[in-house]
């Protein structure tokens, strides 16, 4: 008699309970099919994402960056839309994000700004991967583009990392922008020297291949000081050959000058001493 009592009990919670396992069974199948399947989909279409913006040419680190921010945002969206599937009130999940994100932000404000600096970096792009580039009181070739800092690596290659937040609020230096530059070669001769001379000596160094013939090369009289007369040379360079064309009449220079018998003073000071008469 106690049997059948137990077994009569056992049926009766079983036509409670199976419906709602069958229900909630089925819900939670349901959403871990969606979650897989969705989460795959994201994956694809994120990388698609990253082919597109490379034959769109675009910079490397703002592929990176928006391929990785819409994955992230798009599996978010995921997870709230397949908890809201297994019933889970999503006003509340919604709001406990909120309100987790307001704290974890109030805790990073620096970070956040950095965050957005970068964010801002990657869409104006004041400049790009391998621009020789000063700011903040530092210079070097741009490495890499991160979320929250830029990479430098310095002439004498150490490694500077810059925070966005610093970097996106100031001062920036971008050399290689622009295709070409301009060279300005200051050199100074003595007062008894032939100027002509000297500046036909620094037009025939401006006639290396790498000047550019326009804008024309140029060389002039810019200074007269104490103890020499300065003679510019101005000429147009691609940014590339910059510093090799610089080195080269460094080295030129004088020897071409020193030839045509046009000397390089050192400063000189004049100094006139006068004796005061006894009383």
């Amino acid at each position: 008699m106690d049997l059948n009592a137990e077994v009569d009990q056992l049926v009766k919670a079983s036509q409670t309970w199976i419906p709602m396992i069958m229900e909630y069974g089925s819900r939670v199948l349901l959403a871990l099919v969606t979650l897989a399947i969705g989460w795959w989909l994201i994956n694809k279409l994120t990388e698609k994402v990253g082919a597109l913006l490379a034959t769109r040419h675009a910079d490397q680190a703002l592929q990176g960056f928006i391929s990785s921010l819409a994955n992230v945002i798009l599996k978010v969206l995921l997870i709230v839309s397949v908890a809201s599937m297994i019933g889970v009130e999503t006003t509340s999940f919604v709001a406990a994000i909120g309100a987790a994100g307001l704290a974890i932000g109030l805790a990073l404000q620096g970070s956040l700004a950095n965050f957005a600096g970068g964010v801002l970096i990657l869409l104006f792009r004041p400049f790009r991967l391998g621009d020789w580039i000063e700011a903040q009181g530092v210079s070097g070739t741009v490495d890499s583009i991160q979320i929250f800092h830029t990479v430098l690596r310095t002439a004498d290659n150490k490694t500077v990392i810059v925070p966005n937040g610093n970097l996106s609020n100031g001062i920036i230096t971008n050399y290689n922008r622009q295709p070409t530059r301009k060279v300005v070669f200051d050199v100074g001769v003595d007062y008894e020297a032939d100027l002509q001379t000297a500046r036909q000596v620094l037009l025939e160094l401006a006639k290396d291949p790498r000047v550019l013939s326009d804008p024309e090369p140029q060389a002039v009289v810019s200074t007269l000081g104490d103890s020499a007369i300065t003679i510019s040379l101005r000429i147009w360079v691609n940014t590339a050959d910059y510093w090799d064309v610089m080195f080269m009449l460094n080295e030129q220079a004088r020897d071409r000058l020193k030839a045509e018998g046009i000397n390089i003073p050192f400063p000189q000071r004049v100094i006139r001493v006068v004796q005061e008469a006894a009383v």
